[in-house]
Formats: structure tokens, sequence, C-alpha cells
């Protein structure tokens, strides 16, 4: 069983439209409204691959009713946390050419009574789990370092923690040593302080991240790939996208694609590859099935291509 915390969720609402034009009404070609959280997106996609799953979450107000709905339609295990405050909402605007813009709000802030629910909750449904997969940011209440209590309380326990954040909380939870941390390229560049422009780069800022605790880091470089750096070696995965439609949840999709191969490995990172390259054919945040993946198109190899540009060259400005 894979277990997710999400300790911010959201209910998002995604619109495809031809281009963005500032202080223009924008018609919507199409609309989605999904539940959302990288957690969440974590646990949808591992209930997609035919696995158990249970996602812990703090809902409130009328979203936080939606987004259980939402889930509870798509047959999702929920370990629901009741708060005062409402669940927040967020917007991604997707253009034609695959230019994703997301306005995200901040979210509830948790009471101290809240908060310690919510960590009974993770604690209570925790017993028996594979992973646990601590996902996104924290909301407003939670100290920096709770992601770093979660990850010791949860080795204490005999679990494996995957780490899916940025900023302090990531640097926080770092000296708790987790067992994978997946940062996007920019989330790589901010906790090592410098810009990243190749993936010899993206390597080396990964190797520091083991260096400060992490015992492997799967790092998504968009378009270029992935990197999979732990104890056994570093490898490098790639697979080709004609035409992406929404890259939303498409990380989200890659842990989830990792976990379910056992979190570990080259098959573990072909697997995440796959389902990343998935996730960004399909529309909103839609996680993909099996049916979706293409294994054969993805390349793996431990000959890493150093001096390859990145695409998408990350800052470290947070």
């Amino acid at each position: 069983m894979i277990l997710t915390v999400t300790p911010n969720p959201s209910l998002d609402r995604t619109y495809e439209v031809l281009a963005l034009k500032r202080g223009e009404v924008i018609r919507a070609d199409t609309e989605r409204t999904d539940p959302g959280g990288k957690g969440v997106n974590v646990s949808r996609a591992v209930a997609a691959a035919g696995r158990r799953t249970v996602a812990v979450l703090p809902l409130g107000g009328a979203p936080g009713a939606l987004v259980a709905g939402l889930l509870d339609a798509q047959g999702l295990e929920v370990a629901p946390v009741p708060i005062a405050g409402n669940t927040r909402s967020n917007i991604a605007l997707v253009e034609s050419d695959g230019v994703l813009t997301k306005i995200n709000a901040s979210g509830p802030e948790l009471t101290a009574a809240e908060q310690d629910l919510l960590l009974e909750t993770v604690r209570e449904q925790s017993l028996g789990a594979d992973w646990i997969a601590c996902c996104g940011s924290l909301p407003r209440g939670l100290a920096p370092s709770w992601y770093a209590d979660v990850v010791m309380r949860a080795h204490a326990g005999g679990a494996r923690i995957a780490l899916d954040t940025s900023g302090r909380p990531l640097l926080e939870a770092l000296r708790a040593r987790p067992d994978v941390v997946k940062p996007n390229a920019e989330e790589l560049a901010q906790a090592v302080g410098r810009p990243l422009t190749t993936v010899g780069d993206a390597l080396k800022a990964a190797e520091e991240l083991r260096g400060m605790g992490a015992r492997a880091v799967l790092a998504s470089l968009g378009a270029d790939g992935q990197l999979l750096v732990e104890d056994s070696g570093a490898w490098f995965g790639s697979a080709p996208v004609d035409a992406v439609r929404s890259n939303v949840g498409a990380g989200d999709s890659s842990l989830a694609g990792f976990l379910v191969a056992g979190g570990r490995g080259p098959d573990a990172l072909a697997a995440a590859v796959a389902h990343g390259a998935a996730a960004v054919r399909l529309p909103g945040s839609v996680m993909p099935a099996p049916a979706d993946l293409d294994p054969a198109a993805v390349t793996v190899t431990d000959r890493i291509p150093l001096d390859h540009e990145l695409t998408e060259p990350a800052s470290c400005t947070p």
C-alpha cells in the first residue's frame, strides 16, 4: 500500500485556451475540474495502476466537499482531516502550444488542533504502508520542519518515505534522510543555490542533495528526461513526446510510477519516465492508466549525457 500525504490539497480547474492575451476576455475551448495537490495526484496515478493507496489530506468548506466528492467518484480511498478553513482552489491555463500558466492560492491556515489531528491521521494510516509519499507545499500553520518530523516518525515505524516538496521544507527534511526526494530542475537549482544549464549540472546537484541527507534523488528535467541517483548508481531516462497537452501533475504521475515499480533502480526510473510521458499527453491533471503507457519508447542509460543542455535552464531564484 502506498500512503500519500497532501497537507495543502486543492480544487483544480484547468482551462484550455488558444492563447493568453492580457487584459482581454478569453474563451476556453475546454475545462476540467479535478481534485488537486501533489499527493492526491500520486494516489490517483497509483490507483490507476491497480495498486492500493490511501490519501491523507485536510479538507474544509465547499471546495473541500467538492474535492471529497470527486475523489469518491473516482473510487479513491481517502482519510480526510476536517478543518475550519476552505480548501484552496487553483487555476491552470493551458495554451494550444502547451505553455502552462498556473495560479495557485496559498490555502487555509491550520489550527494547532488541526495540525495534531493531521499528524495523528498520518500515523494511524501508515500502519502497513510500503511507502509514504509526502507531497507539495505546507499550509500556513505548519512549521517548515513538519516534513522532517513525518520522515523520522515514518522511519521509526518501518515505512519508506518519498518526498516531493521544495524550499525550506525540503532542506529541513533532508536532515531526516528521506528515502527518495523528487525535485524538478527549478527546485533542484534552488536547493543548491545555483542555476543548472546542463544534465551534468543537474547530476552534480542531485549528488549534493544526497550529501545533505537524501538517500536517493529522482529529478525531473522536463522535456529532457529524468535522473535517478542512488547508492547503487546513477541513470538517465527519457522518452519522446510528440505533443504536450498538459503537464499538470506529470511529475506526480512520474513519482507514482517510480513507487509502483519498487522505488529503486533503472526499472523504477523507466516506469517513472513512462508515466510522466503519458501524463503530458492527457488533458488537465488526468492521471495515466496502464493503457496510456508506452514502455517501449523509454530509454534508460547509465551513460549520462553530461553536456546535454537543458531545454529550459533552471534558475536558482525562488
